[in-house]
């Protein structure tokens, strides 16, 4: 939850919003791509946050039927957004760790070729992938050269991903 945490109270620190909001900057940006956080998390961590006095009910807006709750965040709320920055600052970009890379341990037990058609459907995964980034690079283009680092970055690591593939499955068809 911790990048959910994060993301939820930087957008707080920008300035008071309600879920809605953060869970639409969430699906418009695609950052389920690029995080752990998913949509549907955003209001139980603005619960969470609230409960553990990080944010609070700044106002309460009326649309037709519903009460939207506005959050803002609190001075403690902005020392454990703080916290998290500097952790995930001082941390590697990516994780090494991978159950890919332990299933290749034994692929053998899978029947003849199934490992091989596995990998090629990873193989189409990641060029999805990399299609994804393609676009968001366009619909980000001029963000700022922080923005463009992180989508070389991941192009970089999509390209290393893909070399990773072609070698395995070489290495398959022995």
């Amino acid at each position: 939850m911790s990048s959910t945490r994060m993301l939820v109270l930087g957008l707080l620190d920008e300035g008071p919003r309600h879920g809605y909001e953060i869970n639409q900057l969430v699906t418009t940006g695609a950052l389920e791509q690029w995080t752990d956080v998913k949509p549907g998390s955003v209001y139980h961590a603005l619960a969470k946050l609230e409960a553990e006095g990080l944010a609070e009910t700044h106002a309460e807006e009326r649309t037709g039927d519903r009460l939207r709750r506005v959050y803002a965040i609190t001075p403690e709320g902005r020392r454990t957004l703080r916290d998290l920055l500097r952790k995930a600052l001082s941390a590697p970009p990516h994780s090494t760790k991978s159950d890919f890379a332990l299933a290749l341990r034994w692929h053998a037990l899978l029947d003849s070729g199934e490992a091989r058609e596995l990998v090629a459907e990873s193989a189409r995964a990641l060029e999805g992938l990399r299609a994804g980034i393609t676009v968001g690079r366009e619909a980000k283009a001029g963000l700022s050269p922080l923005a463009d680092a992180l989508f070389d970055n991941a192009e970089a690591h999509l390209a290393a991903d893909t070399k990773l593939l072609e070698d395995i499955q070489r290495l398959l068809d022995r």
